[in-house]
């Protein structure tokens, strides 16, 4: 796992992150009366659609302004660009754009931590990015563990944190055994609950198999062991460890709690209307409108269940569908790296849009 988490974390650890001068940056601002009409609004920020943004002449951020995009990431060298002309528009109401300024100076002094997979830290490098370039000139540094990576804005004491936790709950290695996932388990939850604010993944992981599966058993929830068992149920059973874990330790009143639903990988153009088509090579255009031909994934069915069922509720992110519509944003073989990546997203990009309901949705709760 540690290796896995490496390979993405390498740009981080290698080496101190330096900062940049940028000039002519356009800070983002949020009036206020767009503010108040998110706050006030009972619409569902996360049905809508994809549409062109006609005021958009230049990304949000680059790899010039922005030193935390990493090349897994990168899209620059996509020959088309529209994919970066286009946001999501919510059926009945307007988001506002993020302003980092503003996130900055309200959370000074906390941290927001991101727990998860490899998604996850596909949201982390777009959040950091989008506070990075909302505030020119600002002091920052890094630092590291092998299982995270934390940037600190020094001038507002706001330390933001990636935790690599494939599945939530914990892999660990047992004598004359090897690696064992344990449905039942969570032992960094200690260092999780320190955290103002948690926007928390998974799922990516559950189903692999062959080389890349990071365990050799799964410990069930009543201490058998057994060397396979459907994932689907065992991700359902640690995703309900998770919930009884934030119930049971978390206080609610004074952290913040988001999941971060599944992201959509595009390998299959049947899923998306298109049969025959394999991969996201070639694909320029969202699908159009609110509706994925295919419909909410089975995994999502589940964790909305699981969350539901959650005596004191946490805040989902909802963004399943809204990225399964965006069939045309990944870097498929743009990255430099071989093969296709069908599955995370390139930056600047929809990531970008799921920091913004992050944002949306933090100005609904602190109303």
């Amino acid at each position: 796992m540690l290796a896995v988490f490496s390979r993405f974390y390498s740009d981080a650890i290698a080496k101190k992150l330096v900062h940049i001068e940028r000039n002519n940056t356009t800070r983002i601002i949020v009036s206020k009366q767009e503010q108040a009409n998110v706050v006030r609004s009972n619409c569902n920020l996360f049905e809508g659609s994809w549409v062109i943004d006609d005021e958009v002449i230049e990304p949000l951020y680059n790899t010039t302004t922005c030193p935390f995009i990493r090349s897994t990431f990168n899209c620059t060298k996509r020959p088309d660009r529209q994919y970066l002309k286009y946001k999501w528009q919510p059926s009945g109401c307007d988001l506002p754009k993020f302003d980092g300024s503003a996130f900055l100076r309200k959370y000074k002094g906390k941290q927001i931590m991101f727990i998860g997979d490899s998604l996850s830290l596909n949201n982390y490098d777009s959040f950091l990015c989008l506070l990075y370039v909302s505030v020119p000139g600002v002091n920052h540094h890094t630092k590291s563990t092998n299982q995270s990576v934390t940037v600190i804005f020094e001038d507002y004491r706001v330390s933001v944190t990636l935790f690599n936790s494939l599945f939530l709950v914990d892999v660990e290695v047992e004598p004359n055994i090897g690696r064992v996932l344990k449905l039942n388990s969570i032992k960094n939850g200690e260092i999780w609950k320190q955290a103002d604010i948690l926007i928390v993944n998974t799922w990516l992981w559950w189903t692999r198999g062959g080389p890349k599966q990071p365990w050799d058993y799964i410990e069930d929830t009543d201490g058998k062991l057994v060397k396979e068992m459907n994932r689907v149920i065992a991700f359902r059973r640690g995703l309900n460890t998770w919930t009884k874990w934030v119930e049971r330790e978390v206080d609610l009143t004074k952290t913040k709690v988001f999941y971060q639903g599944q992201a959509g990988s595009h390998h299959h153009g049947e899923d998306w209307g298109e049969p025959g088509v394999k991969g996201c090579s070639n694909q320029t255009t969202p699908v159009v409108g609110s509706i994925y031909p295919s419909g909410l994934p089975l995994p999502a069915q589940i964790m909305k269940q699981v969350l539901k069922n959650m005596t004191n509720s946490i805040f989902l992110l909802d963004i399943t569908i809204l990225s399964h519509l965006r069939k045309d944003g990944h870097p498929a073989n743009h990255n430099g790296y071989s093969g296709f990546d069908c599955t995370h997203f390139c930056l600047p990009g929809v990531p970008d849009t799921w920091n913004q309901l992050f944002y949306a949705s933090l100005l609904k709760l602190t109303s």
